[in-house]
């Protein structure tokens, strides 16, 4: 009873029982990020003990949005996630666009 309780907090709260933590490896550019948001756990990839890391490149336009994500390595159930997340970070102005790898590790 106190686990089903615990449960539905932890829903009704929407915390998370999985994690992605992001880091920017070293790109064309190096450019800051200025704001990331947070990739969602996906359900199906947390029912299946998926966890694990997925790589992209962002192009970044000279204000900072990215324009275009790019998959180049993940978990299938993992990259849309990802990818969603990342078009809404936004990086530090520049004099000309750019290409950034960006890796996601996604933990249960």
């Amino acid at each position: 009873m106190r686990t089903g309780r615990l449960l539905f907090l932890l829903v009704l709260l929407g915390c998370s029982l999985g994690s992605a933590v992001a880091q920017t490896q070293q790109g064309e550019s190096g450019r800051l990020v200025v704001k990331k948001t947070a990739p969602r756990y996906p359900e199906i990839a947390r029912r299946m003990n998926i966890a694990g890391t997925v790589k992209v490149f962002a192009v970044v336009a000279p204000d900072g949005k990215v324009k275009s994500v790019e998959a180049v390595g993940g978990s299938p159930l993992l990259i849309e996630a990802a990818k969603e997340a990342i078009t809404q970070w936004k990086f530090a102005p520049a004099t000309a666009e750019s290409r950034e790898l960006i890796e996601l590790h996604f933990n249960q």
